[in-house]
């Protein structure tokens, strides 16, 4: 099997365990999806980071795609046995991080917010650890798959993740948060680093969302 088909494959196993699977369990347990779809007006930040997310998951079929049909060439400095490994290890800790939040998160588990609707503040297990485990789990998992296939369609996939999950995080979820939990969110924001332990905690009993330096 040569790495593009592999990256495919990987990339199927993710949206089938992480989306697929999830969502079934959330109907299952609450009789809801779960899935609060690509919201806000046309333009705003919950859009242009629902629409960024979206096309960032097309861009991951996308670029092994083209690896197997060849129609792309590989980055050399990062097309390599080293490379290949590095990118399924990343991959393995990546999905296997996303599935243990997304147990953690319980019934509160969404795709998207509602900002009418409350649900419950998860700060124990790995959101003692990061705010945001779901998605720091997301971080490796792209880029192990850009490692086995390092083109420049996997880079820009992985440009369009990160810049979603920031517009996301920033300017939609904390907000919502600070507005729903309050003073509970903002302590625990303090305390919390948003992606990486330490990193990108608020200011302590702040309402705002600049993280500190």
């Amino acid at each position: 099997m040569t790495t593009a088909a592999l990256a495919l494959v990987l990339f199927g196993v993710y949206m089938l365990l992480a989306f697929v699977l999830r969502t079934a369990i959330q109907v299952r347990r609450t009789g809801s999806s779960g899935f609060r779809g690509i919201s806000g007006e046309l333009g705003s930040a919950e859009w242009v980071g629902g629409v960024l997310f979206v096309v960032a998951l097309l861009i991951g079929v996308a670029a092994p795609a083209a690896g197997l049909l060849d129609v792309v060439e590989p980055i050399a400095p990062l097309d390599g046995g080293f490379g290949h490994a590095a990118g399924v290890g990343l991959f393995a800790v990546g999905l296997l991080s996303t599935l243990v939040a997304q147990v953690s998160m319980g019934s509160s588990w969404r795709i998207g917010v509602d900002p009418g609707e409350r649900t419950d503040l998860v700060t124990d297990g790995p959101f003692s650890i990061v705010r945001n485990p779901i998605f720091s789990g997301m971080i490796p998992t792209s880029v192990g798959l850009a490692l086995l296939v390092p083109n420049v369609i996997a880079v820009a996939g992985l440009v369009a993740l990160f810049t979603a999950l920031e517009i996301q995080i920033r300017l939609v979820e904390e907000p919502y948060l600070l507005a729903t939990h309050g003073e509970q969110y903002a302590s625990y924001a303090a305390r919390v680093g948003r992606f990486f332990p330490g990193l990108g905690r608020l200011p302590g009993g702040a309402t705002s969302t600049s993280p500190t330096p």
